[in-house]
C-alpha cells in the first residue's frame, strides 16, 4: 500500500473491537511452570487459590490450552467506552530523528485512569460482581492500576481498599485523590494497619514501600474480612489474557494496511503491557506463521530480567503468596524510589519470563535520565505527555530507529505507550531542575535479595 494512504492514526471501528481474549500459553510449548503454595511448596489447587481470587478468575489463571476466551458481553459494552484505542503514526518523532524507520505506538491512555490498567481492571471487578462479593483489595504502584480498579468498582457498585507504595503516595497525591474521587480507601504501603506491614516495617524502618510490600498488605486485608477477594493488576497470567486486548487491536489494525512490524517494544515492570502488546505477534511467532523481535524495557534500577535469577520466588515481599518461576531479583529486594513506578516489582510475569528464557524475546535495562530525556523528546514532537512507566519503550523505540539511520534500514517499529503522565509532574520537575538522578543496584545489593530466595526441592 502507498504511504501516503496511511493515515496519521489508525482506528479500528467499534464493531472491530475483539470478541475474545487470546491465551498466549495455549501455543506455549514450553508452559509457564505452575504457581507453588507457600506453605506445601506444591501446586496450588485451584480450591486453594479461590480463598485469595475470584472462582471465575482462577480458572483463567490455571487455564494454558485453551486459546482463546469469550469476552462477557457486559465488559464489552464497558470497552466501548475509550476503545478501540488508536494506532498511531509517529511522523513527527521520526522526521526529529532523521531515522527511515517507521514508527507506530499504540496509545493506552484516553480514560480517566490514564493507561491500560482498566482493560483488567474492568474484567476482575466484572468477576467479583459476578460471584457476589462485597468488594477487593489491591496494591498499586504509580497509582495507574489503582485508578483503574477504582473506576471499575465504582461501576459494579464494589467496595474498593488500595495499598499504594508509600514512595509514590508521597509523590503523586492527585493520583491517589483520584482513587478517592471514583470512592476507593487508599493506604500508604507498608503501613501499621496489617500484621505483614508492621512486620516490614520493623525489619526496613523508614522504608518507602515496594510492590511486593503492598501485594502483602493486600492479600492479607483481602483474606481477613467475609467477602472480598484479592485483584492484580500485573504478573498474573488472568492479567495477560485480559491485556491482550491490547495486541489483538494493534495487529487488526496493522493488517488493515498491510503493515507488518519488525521490532515489537514495551516496558516491563510486571508485565501486563508487554505481554498483552505481544501476545498474538508473539503467537504467530510460536506456530512458526511469522517472526519478530520483542524487546522488554525495564529500569537499570529495578533489573529483574536482565540481572534476575529464573527461580521460584515469593510473588511478595511478606511470603503470604503463591511462589512462582520467574526472573525475580528477591521478593527482599527494596528498590530504589525512581519515579517509574508502576516498573517498581523484584520480578516478572512467569509467562514472559518463560519466553524470555528460551531466547524467544530480548530484554534491556535504561536509566531514569535518559528516559525523560526520550519523553521530553516525544512530548515536543508527538504532542503527548507519556508516563514515566511508558518512557522505557519509547527509549529503546528511538535507540532502535536511530540505529537504522546508521544502517538505512527501513525497519518497522511498533510500541506501547502505556499510559499519560500528567500526574508525574514532580517527575518531570526533577528532570528539569537537573535533580534527577540514575541509581543502579550494586551486586552487594542485589546478593542481598538473592538471599532470601526460596531453598527447596522443585
Amino acid at each position: 500500500m502507498n504511504e501516503q494512504t496511511i493515515p496519521y492514526k489508525i482506528y479500528l471501528e467499534e464493531d472491530e473491537i475483539p470478541k475474545q481474549w487470546y491465551n498466549l500459553r495455549a501455543d506455549m510449548q514450553n508452559k509457564p511452570a505452575p504457581l507453588l503454595d507457600p506453605e506445601t511448596m506444591q501446586p496450588m489447587s485451584a480450591e486453594k487459590l479461590r480463598t485469595v481470587f475470584c472462582e471465575e478468575l482462577v480458572q483463567q489463571e490455571l487455564d494454558d490450552t485453551t486459546p482463546y476466551f469469550d469476552i462477557p458481553v457486559e465488559i464489552r459494552d464497558f470497552y466501548k467506552m475509550y476503545r478501540p484505542s488508536p494506532l498511531t503514526r509517529a511522523y513527527y518523532l521520526e522526521k526529529a530523528l532523521g531515522t527511515p524507520a517507521k514508527i507506530y505506538y499504540k496509545f493506552e491512555g484516553g480514560n480517566t485512569s490514564g493507561s491500560h490498567k482498566l482493560n483488567s481492571a474492568i474484567a476482575q471487578a466484572y468477576y467479583a460482581k459476578k460471584q457476589g462479593l462485597r468488594g477487593v483489595t489491591t496494591e498499586t504502584g504509580a497509582g495507574q492500576w489503582g485508578t483503574a480498579l477504582s473506576m471499575a468498582c465504582a461501576y459494579f457498585d464494589l467496595d474498593c481498599r488500595v495499598y499504594m507504595v508509600k514512595v509514590s503516595y508521597e509523590q503523586k497525591p492527585f493520583r491517589r485523590e483520584v482513587m478517592r474521587v471514583y470512592g476507593a480507601s487508599v493506604t500508604p504501603s507498608p503501613s501499621e494497619t496489617t500484621a505483614v506491614g508492621r512486620k516490614i516495617l520493623e525489619k526496613h524502618p523508614g522504608t518507602g514501600g515496594s510492590l511486593g510490600c503492598a501485594i502483602s498488605e493486600a492479600v492479607e486485608a483481602a483474606t481477613s474480612m467475609e467477602g472480598y477477594r484479592y485483584v492484580l493488576g500485573s504478573v498474573l497470567t488472568q492479567v495477560m489474557l485480559h491485556q491482550s486486548i491490547i495486541g489483538l487491536e494493534t495487529k487488526a489494525a496493522l493488517d488493515k494496511y498491510g503493515i507488518k512490524p519488525d521490532i515489537i517494544i514495551g516496558c516491563a515492570g510486571g508485565g501486563s503491557n508487554l505481554g498483552g502488546l505481544i501476545a498474538p505477534f508473539m503467537g504467530e511467532k510460536l506456530r512458526g506463521e511469522a517472526d519478530y523481535r520483542f524487546i522488554a524495557v525495564e529500569p537499570a534500577s529495578c533489573p529483574s530480567l536482565t540481572r534476575g535469577r529464573f527461580v521460584y520466588d515469593y510473588c511478595d515481599t511478606g511470603a503470604v503468596c503463591p511462589l512462582a518461576k520467574m526472573y525475580t531479583l528477591g521478593s527482599n529486594f527494596i528498590p530504589a524510589g525512581t519515579h517509574a513506578g508502576g516498573l517498581r516489582y523484584h520480578g516478572m510475569s512467569p509467562v514472559l519470563s518463560q519466553l524470555y528464557h528460551d531466547g524467544l524475546m530480548e530484554a534491556r535495562a535504561v536509566e531514569q535520565t535518559s528516559v525523560f530525556e526520550a519523553a521530553q523528546l516525544f512530548a515536543r514532537t508527538e504532542g503527548t505527555l507519556p508516563a514515566p512507566e511508558s518512557s522505557h519503550a519509547i527509549r529503546a523505540a528511538i535507540d532502535e530507529a536511530l540505529k537504522c539511520k546508521e544502517t538505512g534500514e527501513e525497519k518497522t517499529i511498533v510500541f506501547g505507550l502505556t499510559g499519560t503522565g500528567y500526574f508525574d509532574m514532580f517527575a518531570y520537575q526533577r528532570y528539569n531542575d537537573g535533580e534527577m538522578v540514575d541509581y543502579l543496584p550494586n551486586d552487594e545489593e542485589l546478593s542481598r535479595g538473592f538471599e532470601g530466595l526460596p531453598i527447596f526441592d522443585s
